[in-house]
């Protein structure tokens, strides 16, 4: 068990149970898994290598690997076909998803230039958070000689909570960094 996960299973669940009135300990919000998406852009269209160097980043990063995403319609304008492939994204769960949150939060986000906090407006409604970074490079797995390009990448951070408030005092739980 990590350590994120016993802090949750031992201090956020019951603090939430009792903040939300809650009876039933199933109904407490918990983490469900990370998504995290690269989008390639006009990168891929000029040089077909760059979506494995993208590929091969998000791996180090996430630990498994990532699945290509492909243009669902041809868009003459940016010159993308159909179906080409525009960018990787990869779903972490379970022991891989509190791993990767523990190192979000204590070592790559502190890392990133002119850090102030994460917005707490990025909430969906139903009780998910996306946020955007605009440099791989804060990930310690990322060896920084070896970046042909720095890229940003969405994390979306999915919750089983019904409500926004629920989702906020979760990630509040694990220290997630909101501004107010």
């Amino acid at each position: 068990m990590t350590r994120l996960q016993e802090k949750y299973d031992k201090k956020i669940k019951p603090n939430l149970m009792k903040e939300f009135g809650m009876k039933n300990i199933n109904e407490v919000p918990k983490l469900k898994k990370i998504v995290l998406n690269m989008g390639l852009g006009e990168d891929v269209i000029k040089d077909k290598r760059k979506l494995g160097l993208a590929i091969e980043d998000l791996k180090l990063i996430s630990g498994q690997m990532p699945i290509v995403t492909k243009s669902k319609k041809a868009i003459a304008n940016f010159k993308i076909k159909e179906n080409m492939p525009i960018g990787c994204k990869v779903t972490i769960r379970k022991k891989r998803m509190y791993e990767f949150i523990d190192r979000l939060i204590n070592i790559a986000l502190p890392r990133a230039k002119d850090f102030q906090g994460l917005s707490s407006k990025s909430f969906d409604g139903e009780g998910n958070y996306t946020f955007g970074i605009k440099e791989h490079i804060i990930f310690p797995e990322i060896d920084y000689d070896k970046v042909d390009k720095i890229r940003g990448m969405d994390i979306t951070i999915v919750t089983s909570a019904i409500k926004d408030k629920h989702a906020k005092s979760l990630l509040k739980g694990f220290n997630f960094p909101l501004k107010k």
